[in-house]
C-alpha cells in the first residue's frame, strides 16, 4: 500500500521532464494524480506517458493554459467540480522564452506564466488544499503516514535567483529590451516570495507552501526556444528529471516535512533566500500587485 493512497495531488508542467517525474512519483505512491497539459491533447499524452513509467496509475488529464487567467479558473472550476479537496499542488510549468509575447490578459507571457499562474491557481484551490488539512485521508492502519496526511501541501518548483531583484514598476519587462536573462530571474525570485507570503498567510490553516531549487534536468522541454550554449549545458550537466524530482516528491509525501513551510529547498537541505528574498515587504508588494493584476482583490 502506498504512502498516498486516498489522497488527490495536481500537477502542473506534467507533460515533460520535472513535472512529469514528480507526477510519476505521486502516482506511484498511490494519490490520484490530476495531470495538467496546455491542451486536452497535450493532457491526455502526458496520462499516457506517465501509465507507461507507472502501469497502474490513477490519472486524471486537465486542460489549461496557464499563460491565460480564464483558462486557469476553467479548469479550476472543472478540478472542484470532481473533487472536494486536494492534498498536494505541484506548480511546476514554466516557461523560457526568447522573444517578448504577450498573452489575452495583456501580461507579458514569461510573468504570466511563471507568476501569475502560480498565484492564480493556487489562490483559486486554496480551498480545496485547507480541506486536505482537515479531513483524515488515510485510514488508521496506516498509523505512520497518518499525521503526514492531514497537511496540504503547495509544492513550487522555483530556482536559486542570484543577485537579481524585482523592478516593482516593471514587473512585465515592459521598458528597455527584452531578452530571458532580464525576463526570466525575477520570476523565480517571485516564486520564492509568493511561496513564503502563502505560507504567512496559510499559518494554522493546515497547509504548507515550499518551493525548490532543482537545479539544472537533462531534457527539459523548457529550454526547447532558447536551445544553444544553454540546452547543451543543461542536458550535458544536468541531473535526470528523476533525481531532479526527489526533493519535491519529499516536501510532497514526507512526514518529516508536513510541519516545515515558507522554506527553498535543493537536495532535501534548506537554501538561503538573500536580497529581496528575505524581504517581507517585497513579499507583500508583489502579492498585491499580483492580486490586482488577476482581479483577485
Amino acid at each position: 500500500m502506498g504512502s498516498m493512497d486516498g489522497t488527490v495531488a495536481l500537477v502542473t508542467g506534467a507533460a515533460s521532464g520535472l513535472g512529469q517525474a514528480v507526477a510519476a512519483g505521486l502516482a506511484r505512491d498511490g494519490a490520484l494524480v490530476v495531470v495538467v497539459g496546455r491542451s486536452p491533447a497535450r493532457a491526455e499524452e502526458a496520462v499516457m506517458s506517465i501509465r507507461t513509467l507507472v502501469p497502474g496509475a490513477l490519472l486524471e488529464p486537465l486542460a489549461c493554459d496557464l499563460s491565460v487567467q480564464s483558462s486557469i479558473r476553467t479548469a479550476a472550476a472543472e478540478f472542484l467540480s470532481r473533487h472536494g479537496r486536494l492534498d498536494v499542488l505541484v506548480n511546476s510549468a514554466g516557461v523560457f522564452r526568447k522573444d517578448r509575447h504577450v498573452t489575452p490578459d495583456g501580461l507579458e507571457l514569461t510573468f504570466a506564466t511563471n507568476v501569475m499562474a502560480y498565484f492564480v491557481l493556487t489562490n483559486l484551490l486554496l480551498d480545496a488544499l485547507k480541506s486536505a488539512g482537515a479531513t483524515e485521508a488515510i485510514p488508521e492502519t496506516a498509523n505512520q503516514h497518518a499525521e503526514g496526511a492531514r497537511v496540504g501541501r503547495i509544492v513550487n518548483i522555483a530556482s536559486k535567483y542570484g543577485n537579481t531583484k524585482l523592478n516593482f514598476d516593471d514587473l512585465q519587462t515592459a521598458t528597455g529590451r527584452y531578452s530571458y536573462l532580464r525576463s526570466t530571474p525575477p520570476t523565480m525570485l517571485a516564486r520564492v516570495l509568493l511561496t513564503q507570503e502563502f505560507a504567512e498567510r496559510l499559518q494554522g490553516a493546515g497547509v504548507v507552501a515550499n518551493a525548490v531549487h532543482p537545479g539544472l534536468v537533462k531534457n527539459t522541454s523548457l529550454l526547447h526556444d532558447v536551445g544553444g550554449p544553454f540546452r547543451l549545458l543543461a542536458n550535458t550537466f544536468g541531473a535526470t528529471a528523476e533525481e531532479a524530482a526527489d526533493t519535491a516528491l519529499w516536501l510532497a509525501t514526507s512526514q518529516e516535512t508536513a510541519g516545515v513551510s515558507g522554506k527553498l529547498w535543493s537536495k532535501r537541505k534548506e537554501l538561503p533566500t538573500p536580497g529581496m528574498g528575505s524581504n517581507p515587504e517585497a513579499r507583500k508588494r508583489l502579492w498585491d500587485a499580483c492580486s490586482q493584476l488577476a482581479g483577485l482583490q
